[in-house]
């Protein structure tokens, strides 16, 4: 009579407690010790090595061990199936080999759960069978090889030829000769640990030994060595958002090590390595922009259909009733975010809520949770990217205060909020928002104030006034111009001559690199752009280029006065850059411009100049560890100035000059009142057209609190952790 799975479980379980000992697989011989004790010790351990080894003598008990040690914790009937008996009629077989295994105790029951898990004897019979088969292998005269791919496959050299042709795009020839030495060395070392990445190794050092170093480099393996891997394990300090941090910071590195090596010309990538020229976030350079200006209220409006691209969304529908739309607005917030690595500008905002002015306070109260809610943004580089939201002053003035004041509410809620405000007062009056922000500025909230449309950053979007609903900038390569000035012996000329010669192989790559991020958008890497902007047809895109350390190598290097006759010099230099980007810009199609503003450069510029020259050099005797990036005006000294005053009229006409934009930074002091902000704030915007007021706020990093000046410890919770 046959029975069940059940029965036959029930069955085991029972055959368990009863601890029979029968059915072995093996005769046991006497013990001949001279020792009565020493030989029944020894007769013991003996014939338990002897009914282990004669589980390990069936493939079907080690394909359970496998998968139990692979797959954890499994109930009977899920062992049964993963390990192949699938048809009533091998139950009992199943049922056979696994007491086998429970009573060398090298499976365990959980009779709780009623779980079948692989125990650590079992785990040291497991690895001693692999052993046994690597050896066996080796003994054969047979090569294997570990593959990438998670197999162990014969070493065939016909794969090694095909790999050449296919990947290196070698003549079949030549491939055939190059794999038989190849293949004459491997045979020679006769290594015990054959794996793909040897191969390569092995592949890429003959090509090398012939002279073929353009087929060596298509061919060359991407990755970390073993040391960097183990340094990043052990050094965590510097990773953030746990294990997916880690694997973000490990992907960006093997994707930035295949951009310098294999997609931009070798000139700019060995500027970019020298320090002549800055790529920021080389991981992602070819997969998505910087800043993207985008109309939001066509976006949630619409719906947007993300095509299946992200698991936890698929879509989200038109979106009408205040609840739907602030609950699409946080969403598209932090989607969005994953698509720029610096800076996404909102527009619309006012627009799209201006339908529900009736109900001013409940839309405050919903637009902060929104705020709240889609705060954590993406982080490729080492600040998040930016989610900024552009307010046009002169519109619905119900709303903007609204807006405002729903933000101001998120930064009372948030330590370090990732969303800021630009307030364009192109149309508008300053002084009707100017004390509402400089309540907001006091408590860590980031504004800008600029005429037109401006990022955070200071980069202005050229292409406003013909834009569609997106624009997107590509502006993450800057120059090095005191490191220019500096390799130019003092001849100015010669400098802004070096200077176009630069500019023109770093603007043909970001040209490339807009047909590369254009392609893997429309093939839905960046799902929001492709699927709802029509980000082929409907986006402008412009390439903007960044000048480092203009003063520095003006005045310090090339030895001109910070007066009248060096500032004309100064603005040669960004007429030089601006008319090269112009005319290259023609060729290839694309609108160049040219800009002043905060990156990461300047410090590594400044890093690796002073190593390759010296602290001492002409070139790093500038106070500081990093050069200028744009224009800074103090809060304290502002309310002296006039239009006419010298700083102010520079500002204005570096401006005027750089036609991509100049980040200003209107500096307040630590503790400065919202009354004196709101002062300096109203007095600058008279002056200048773009600024952005930055003053030091100290956070507790324990319990977030920032409500009042502090130094040393936390006021509220008694933390020396102070950010």
């Amino acid at each position: 009579m046959k029975m069940s799975d059940e029965e036959l479980e029930l069955d085991l379980e029972g055959d368990l407690d009863a601890d029979v000992d029968d059915d072995l697989d093996v005769d046991l011989d006497d013990d001949d010790s001279d020792s009565p004790k020493r030989g029944g010790i020894l007769q013991s351990t003996s014939k338990r090595v002897r009914m282990i080894f004669s589980v390990m003598a069936s493939p079907n008990r080690i394909d359970i061990l496998r998968i139990l040690n692979s797959k954890g914790p499994l109930t009977y009937s899920e062992l049964k199936s993963l390990a192949g008996f699938k048809s009533k009629k091998e139950s009992g077989k199943f049922a056979y080999h696994l007491r086998k295994l429970l009573r060398q105790s090298l499976v365990a029951l959980n009779k709780s759960e009623r779980r079948y898990t692989i125990t650590n004897l079992g785990k040291l019979v497991l690895s001693l069978a692999r052993q046994i088969e690597e050896r066996s292998i080796i003994e054969s005269g047979k090569m294997y090889v570990r593959t990438s791919h998670e197999s162990i496959e014969e070493f065939n050299s016909h794969k090694i030829i095909q790999s050449l042709v296919r990947e290196g795009s070698l003549p079949l020839e030549l491939a055939q000769k190059i794999t038989e030495e190849v293949e004459n060395r491997i045979y020679k070392y006769q290594t015990t640990y054959l794996t793909g990445s040897l191969i390569r190794e092995m592949v890429n050092s003959v090509l090398l030994e012939h002279g073929h170093e353009e087929y060596r480099n298509k061919l060359a393996r991407l990755g970390l060595p073993v040391y960097d891997v183990q340094e990043m394990i052990t050094n965590l300090d510097n990773v953030g958002n746990g294990a997916e941090g880690l694997l973000f910071k490990t992907g960006q590195r093997v994707f930035a090590e295949h951009l310098l090596t294999n997609i931009l010309p070798k000139d700019v990538a060995d500027s970019h390595l020298s320090g002549d020229l800055h790529i920021a976030n080389p991981g992602i350079w070819s997969m998505i922009p910087d800043t993207i200006f985008v109309n939001v209220k066509e976006l949630i409006e619409d719906g947007i259909d993300l095509g299946g691209k992200y698991l936890d969304v698929s879509r989200i529908p038109a979106s009408k009733n205040l609840d739907d739309i602030t609950s699409a607005l946080s969403v598209v917030i932090s989607l969005l975010s994953k698509e720029a690595s610096q800076e996404i500008v909102l527009d619309g905002l006012v627009s799209l809520f201006s339908k529900h002015s009736k109900s001013l306070p409940e839309l405050e109260q919903k637009l902060t949770a929104a705020f709240a809610t889609a705060s954590t943004t993406s982080k490729y580089n080492k600040s998040s990217t930016n989610v900024s939201i552009r307010l046009q002053l002169g519109s619905d003035t119900k709303i903007i205060n609204s807006i405002i004041t729903a933000y101001k509410n998120y930064t009372m809620l948030t330590p370090i909020p990732k969303i800021g405000l630009i307030i364009d007062n192109e149309k508008g009056k300053i002084t009707d928002v100017s004390a509402a922000a400089s309540e907001i500025i006091s408590l860590g909230g980031k504004v800008m104030f600029a005429k037109g449309q401006t990022s955070s950053y200071g980069v202005t979007n050229g292409l406003a006034k013909n834009s569609g609903p997106l624009s997107i900038m590509l502006q993450s390569v800057s120059i090095n111009l005191p490191r220019l000035a500096f390799e130019s012996n003092k001849d100015e000329t010669y400098f802004r001559a070096r200077l176009a010669l630069l500019m023109k192989p770093a603007l043909s790559s970001m040209a490339l690199r807009k047909k590369d991020i254009s392609d893997l958008t429309r093939r839905g890497l960046n799902p929001i752009l492709a699927k709802n902007t029509q980000y082929m047809q409907k986006s402008n895109v412009s390439l903007v280029v960044n000048l480092v350390g203009l003063k520095e190598a003006v005045f310090n290097i090339l030895g001109f006065q910070d007066n009248k006759e060096g500032r004309e010099i100064l603005h040669k230099v960004i007429e030089t850059a601006v008319d090269v980007g112009a005319k290259k810009g023609k060729e290839l199609g694309d609108p160049v411009a040219i800009c002043m503003t905060e990156t990461d450069s300047s410090t590594r510029f400044a890093t690796l100049d002073g190593e390759k020259y010296g602290k001492n050099s002409s070139l790093n005797s500038m106070e500081g560890d990093s050069y200028s990036e744009g224009i800074t005006i103090d809060a304290s000294e502002v309310t002296d100035y006039t239009a006419k005053s010298e700083p102010i009229s520079e500002c204005n006409k570096l401006a005027k000059l750089l036609n991509g934009g100049l980040f200003v930074t209107l500096k307040i002091g630590k503790d400065a009142k919202p009354a004196e902000i709101k002062k300096a704030i109203e007095k600058t915007s008279e002056l200048t057209t773009s600024f952005k007021p930055v003053q030091e706020i100290a956070i507790c990093g324990e319990c977030g609190f920032k409500d009042e000046p502090f130094e040393d410890k936390c006021p509220k919770c008694k933390s020396p952790y102070v950010v």
